[in-house]
């Protein structure tokens, strides 16, 4: 089976979120695992890499990462094309961005809301992870700011928020619930027989908003990791044994 990536009509440059199919891990990382901090075997795991690499069109040693830590630190990422070699993560942060040619960031989520943005105006693209911590801390907002400090406008950026879980299988504590109902408002959460059901994709596009992308330009992927088995993994479906997805926005305008 090859590789399989969605993508969204609204961002024009080469980009992708990677689905569960057509890797070579097995058993409960089947097959496209893409983390290695989950117990499966590294080389399955590097075989993997190479192909997300060969279905992005760009080289695997241009591929940068971060050690995901649940904050809100967006690092800029450099790396030319050319080497194959993977590289070592950038540092502990939560988003990447760079406006290197060449150059491809990405996230790692297991339910957590990946986010991708592109500025088609001063040409940098930017990758981010929005757990419900991270989501809290508006990282969103956060990489917005860094990219309009350097000269971003925040109207003109594009935004593509990926699958995650949603609503119908993300119950939570009433208190995280309220949590975000005072951040965000009423309508980022629901209550299904009587408990809170958070919907994190639309808190992550309301962040988007607040920080000054048009409605217009945020296309939110509607996909329900948790909902389905056989496209995704999910870290809450499967208590926590489970693969990793990728992410990836390339810097090739």
């Amino acid at each position: 089976m090859s590789t399989v990536l969605l993508t969204s009509s609204l961002l024009p440059v080469p980009h992708g979120f990677a689905t569960r199919a057509g890797g070579v891990s097995e058993g409960p990382f089947a097959s496209l695992n893409l983390g290695f901090s989950t117990g499966d075997e590294r080389a399955r795991v590097e075989e993997n890499l190479r192909r997300l690499a060969t279905a992005a069109g760009a080289s695997l040693g241009a591929l940068c990462r971060v050690s995901q830590v649940h904050g809100d630190r967006v690092l800029e990422a450099r790396a030319e094309e050319g080497s194959e070699a993977l590289r070592p993560t950038e540092g502990e942060a939560d988003g990447l961005w760079t406006q290197t040619p060449g150059t491809w960031v990405a996230v790692g989520t297991a339910d957590c809301v990946p986010v991708l943005l592109v500025d088609p105006d001063k040409r940098r693209v930017a990758a981010v992870h929005s757990g419900w911590r991270g989501t809290d801390a508006e990282i969103s907002t956060r990489a917005v700011e860094i990219l309009v400090a350097r000269g971003t406008r925040p109207e003109r950026l594009l935004a593509a928020v990926g699958p995650a879980i949603q609503r119908c299988c993300y119950e939570v504590s009433d208190d995280l619930g309220q949590r975000f109902v005072t951040r965000f408002g009423d309508e980022v959460v629901e209550r299904r027989a009587g408990r809170p059901h958070l919907d994190l994709s639309r808190a992550v596009r309301l962040s988007l908003l607040r920080a000054g992308l048009k409605p217009a330009h945020v296309d939110v992927l509607q996909a329900c990791t948790a909902c389905e088995p056989e496209r995704f993994f999910s870290h809450r479906r499967d208590a926590g044994k489970t693969g990793r997805h990728l992410s990836h926005v390339l810097h090739r305008f």
